[in-house]
């Protein structure tokens, strides 16, 4: 047994026999082929940044850290083929070394992008879906030990299948991107009354390249965040940008903590974040716009629901939180993203809004996030997958219509279930 490996939030605990680090594919190739042989199953681990047991294993885990770093620019197709490991903010900077941007992107950026595509990470703003829409290719190693090529344009049902799958197709080893020239974002910040918010909600999401909000619950306030391209100079005020890294994280960290031993006190807390946040504006590359920095830990659930019933689900979980006063600060947030045609996308055929709850890391979560998954399951919400849900094959099953043509390929690119972990059997019924 390896030493005790630990997601993010610490909501998964385990031992792995044997924790690998290849620095090649021919080393990945190796590990698949000597796992087959000796009957081990395998599960990869980026930066452990999902809420879920996805990386959780008894037998291999395997870790790309060392396989990273982008292997060809196509400035004709503008495409980029990168290994699987790179985390998202080395792809973003290596990708601006050659003038080259992806298209959107999360306000998180320490996943590594094989996890970041393969459980369906998005951004906000309405022209834009998730980030595996981004991808032109995948290649993978199957559970077969074969080395698999697919693409929009070779195999495209494995494609669309595989652009997310949840590791369960084999590991991932290069992805093939569709970028942007370079471009500045402009960003900026408010504090708004929540019903005005709601209604300019259409203005907004037509009108801004990104736009999304933050509610923080006890208060009629949102923050509100709007990105838009710009050609104006870069104009990062520093003392500003420490000042909302220590509102946002070592203040609000330290406003936290006695919450977990006088919870009544969140109601307190969540009133002092919605008044200290106020108006603030940068204008910078687009990768060093999206994500922030995340030093609070906390546990999240996610539901992503369908446009048109937004609002209706919103003010839903206002009410019901109002009324149940749940021992809960952190807000609420709410992102909105075009709809693809990837099989198990939460966004699979229709437009939606995302909107992710979270929980002071130690707090008792599990009646907050129970209460929201039924206001948000029953305008057919789907879970991130990502983040903590309860739901399992038998309602998942219900909610994609491609479910059991996924299952097929699946099985075609791993019969003996070399990556599938108990968790994995359990959401997909294996």
């Amino acid at each position: 047994m390896t030493k005790q490996i630990s997601n993010w939030s610490g909501s998964v605990l385990f031992s792995p026999q044997e924790m690998l680090y290849p620095t090649t594919e021919q080393e990945i190739l190796d590990i698949v082929q000597k796992a087959i042989q000796n009957k081990k199953t395998i599960r990869v681990v980026g930066s452990a940044h999902s809420f879920t047991p996805l990386i959780e294993t008894n037998h291999i885990l395997l870790s790309l850290d060392c396989y990273t770093g982008i292997i060809e620019v196509n400035k004709e197709r503008m495409h980029v083929v990168v290994k699987a490991g790179t985390k998202i903010k080395a792809f973003g900077e290596l990708a601006f070394a050659q003038g080259v941007a992806q298209e959107n992107l999360g306000d998180i950026d320490v996943q590594a992008l094989a996890g970041a595509i393969s459980t369906g990470t998005h951004g906000t703003g309405l022209a834009f879906g998730n980030v595996s829409s981004q991808l032109f290719a995948i290649k993978f190693i199957n559970g077969k030990g074969e080395i698999v090529y697919c693409s929009e344009e070779e195999n495209p049902t494995l494609f669309k299948a595989c652009q997310v799958s949840l590791g369960t197709f084999g590991i991932i080893t290069e992805l093939t991107f569709k970028v942007l020239p370079s471009y500045k974002l402009e960003f900026i910040s408010k504090s708004e009354p929540i019903e005005e918010v709601f209604k300019q909600l259409d203005h907004h999401n037509q009108t801004t390249r990104n736009f999304e909000f933050y509610w923080f619950p006890y208060t009629s306030r949102a923050q509100t965040k709007y990105s838009q391209v710009s050609t104006k100079e870069i104009v990062e005020n520093k003392v500003g940008a420490w000042m909302d890294n220590v509102l946002e994280n070592d203040l609000f960290n330290a406003i936290s903590y006695p919450t977990l031993h006088f919870p009544s006190w969140s109601k307190y807390v969540a009133k002092i974040s919605g008044a200290l946040a106020g108006t603030s504006a940068k204008v910078n590359w687009s990768h060093r716009v999206y994500a922030l920095p995340r030093h609070v830990r906390f546990n999240e659930m996610e539901y992503c629901v369908p446009l048109e019933d937004y609002i209706t689900v919103k003010k839903e979980i206002i009410r019901v939180f109002n009324q149940k006063k749940f021992h809960v600060h952190f807000p609420t947030e709410n992102r909105f993203v075009k709809a693809d045609d990837i099989w198990i996308s939460p966004s699979y055929k229709r437009t939606s809004a995302y909107i992710s709850f979270h929980v002071y890391k130690g707090k008792a979560y599990q009646d907050y996030f129970k209460t929201m998954e039924e206001i948000c399951s029953h305008y057919g919400g789907r879970p991130h997958w990502g983040k903590m849900h309860t739901k399992e094959a038998k309602d998942l099953s219900l909610l994609y219509e491609k479910w059991d043509d996924f299952l097929q390929i699946r099985k075609q690119q791993d019969p003996d279930n070399l990556f599938a972990s108990d968790y994995i059997k359990r959401i997909f019924g294996l």
